[in-house]
């Protein structure tokens, strides 16, 4: 569960979204994200790009605006400037180059009220930072190419409220919407199968 807050014409807003992964069909991204969860890394980051009738992103836990956030669990690539997330051995970089494989043909769609991973637009580049499909989007453009790794079960009305507040330049909201808490229900072990990598 993401407990967010933001500002809604002058009054001060908060609402929770909980989230369903897809552990079996995007395991690096759910995996990936359950540990930024239970290691606290997004209580307190901002979505910093909102843009109405199509996304709202967070989920930068190093700089706060966008240009950070990593991978935390080692899924075998590294981002390499120039080249994208590569496929290397755990010791060929730092932790703060980790990247994750691309799982986007895994037979989910960016459907209203679905999570999916930010990147570049080179491959394997996803890290932490993802973003929200509000009720009313429905971005096709962005299927096969950003993985889609889970479903908003209850809440999605409160993404759709937040992607309709004032921004300014870059897509950054006006007043900050901010991620308060955010919990994980479920086993909170490594699934085993990052350990064969």
């Amino acid at each position: 569960d993401l407990n967010i807050s933001w500002t809604e014409n002058g009054v001060e807003k908060t609402g929770t979204v909980s989230l369903e992964l897809h552990a079996n069909d995007a395991p690096a991204h759910a995996e990936n994200f359950k540990q930024l969860v239970l290691q606290g890394n997004y209580e307190g980051t901002k979505f910093h790009r909102v843009i109405d009738d199509f996304m709202i992103q967070g989920g930068d836990f190093t700089n706060g605006d966008g240009t950070g956030g990593h991978a935390i669990v080692w899924s075998g690539y590294c981002n390499v400037p120039g080249q994208g997330g590569v496929l290397s051995e755990e010791g060929d970089c730092g932790q703060n180059d980790w990247t994750l494989p691309d799982e986007a043909d895994n037979g989910y769609v960016h459907d209203p009220c679905t999570i999916s991973m930010a990147k570049t637009s080179q491959a394997n580049t996803g890290g932490s930072q993802f973003f929200l499909i509000p009720e009313d989007s429905t971005p096709s453009h962005l299927n096969g190419v950003h993985t889609v790794f889970g479903t908003i079960t209850s809440g999605c009305e409160h993404v759709t409220a937040i992607s309709q507040v004032p921004t300014g330049q870059g897509d950054v909201p006006q007043n900050d919407v901010t991620i308060e808490s955010a919990t994980f229900v479920g086993s909170e072990e490594v699934d085993p199968w990052y350990k064969f990598w």
